[in-house]
Formats: C-alpha cells, structure tokens, sequence
C-alpha cells in the first residue's frame, strides 16, 4: 500500500505531457517533469525522515564563501539549505525551468531572510549559469527528468570551476523495495555511462542515505 501512494503522488505531481524520450546514451526511459502543480510534495513533511537532507549536504563538505548550483530547484527546498551552510559570503543559484516554482522559491527565501539565492529560469539545455564560476552543480532527485541530459551536462561543465564538482541524488533502481516510480530511479551505472560521455568522472559514490545514490562527479581533463 505504501509504494502505491508514493505511486500515485508522483503520478499527480508531474506533468501531464507524459514522458519526454529515451536518453541517447544509456537507452534509458527519461521520466517526465513534476509541474509547479504537484509543488507541495517537494515540501511534505516525511521528506526531512525519507530523504535526510542534512546528511546528504553533510557529505558534500560545503564551506562558506562556495557558490552553488541548485539545478531543478523547484520550491527550494535544498536551495534554503545550501545557503545557511555557504552563509555569510557565498551565493546559491536557484535554477528551475518552471517560473512558478522560481516564484515559489523567493517567496520561501524571503520568509526566510535569506539574501544570497539568486532565482535563474533555466530551459531544457542550458542552466543559464555564468562560466567558470560554480564550486558545486547539485540535482536532487532532478537529472532523471532532464529532456536534454546531454545537452545540459555540457553547459553544466562550462559553468563549473575547474576543481568543481557535479552531484547527482537519485533513488536506487537497485533496489527493489525503493517506494517510487521506476523511472524516477537510476543506477550507479546509468548515471556513470551518461555522464561520463559528457566529459567527467565518477569520483565518488555515498550511500549513507536511506533511499538514495550520492553520486559525485568531477571534470575529466580534456584529451589531448
């Protein structure tokens, strides 16, 4: 009964349009995107128990002064969290494609009192971020939804430092007993082959969280 409401909360909260294709890398079915409409599950109450979002930015050392990518920030959830760890000197960037859920998102940072997330409206290639300027890219159960994951990878590794890090949060498609949607999950290897192909490396994989890969990627040092 439980994996059916997870189930049918998924299948209310994304958008109607169906899915978007099949990722020309790995073959895989890309899930369709959660529209602003289904904004409320991204804020549920069991998300904190679920999904441990503490532990997840806990793994990923953010120190002040960082700037940071959120790529499919929705309402900020993650976004809000980010900011109090890279406070008082660092910026975050909120990217979402959906200008409600960018609407949705200041309002939550200015009840807040939040002052250094920047709202970016996105689209399905390009995040819309400055070159050479991002510590950390962070998607937060978001890269399976991409309509263009190749597309926005590379615009992604022109946005990043030359030290800085891609990280992918994804539930684990290994796992059978997992309470979601199979295509709103991948496997270490999925996301591997994929974002390899684009120019990075798969540096590290943290499995500390209940549910979900941490899957940290760098930028590979282009071939001669």
């Amino acid at each position: 009964m439980r994996r059916l409401i997870w189930i049918f909360a998924l299948a209310f909260a994304v958008n109607a349009s169906g899915g978007q294709g099949v990722e020309p890398v790995s073959g895989r079915r890309i899930a369709p995107v959660m529209s602003a409409a289904g904004a409320d599950w991204l804020e549920r109450p069991e998300r904190a128990v679920e999904e441990q979002p503490g532990k997840a930015l806990d793994a990923l050392n953010l120190k002040p002064g960082m700037t940071i990518a959120d790529i499919g920030a929705g309402t900020g959830y993650m976004t809000l969290r980010i900011a109090r760890r890279v406070a008082p000197s660092g910026r975050v960037y909120g990217v979402d494609i959906q200008p409600e859920m960018l609407r949705r998102l200041e309002a939550n940072a200015a009840r807040a009192g939040l002052t250094d997330i920047q709202p970016v409206l996105g689209d399905a290639k390009n995040p819309k971020l400055p070159d050479n300027a991002i510590d950390l890219a962070l998607m937060v159960d978001v890269y399976h939804e991409l309509a263009e994951p190749q597309a926005m990878l590379r615009a992604l590794r022109v946005a990043l430092k030359p030290e800085g890090r891609l990280v992918l949060l994804e539930y684990r498609k290994e796992d059978p007993t997992i309470p979601i949607r199979p295509d709103h999950e991948m496997t270490v290897a999925e996301a591997k082959l994929e974002v390899e192909a684009e120019g990075y490396r798969l540096s590290r994989v943290v499995e500390t969280l209940p549910r979900q890969h941490i899957l940290i990627f760098t930028k590979r040092e282009p071939r001669p």
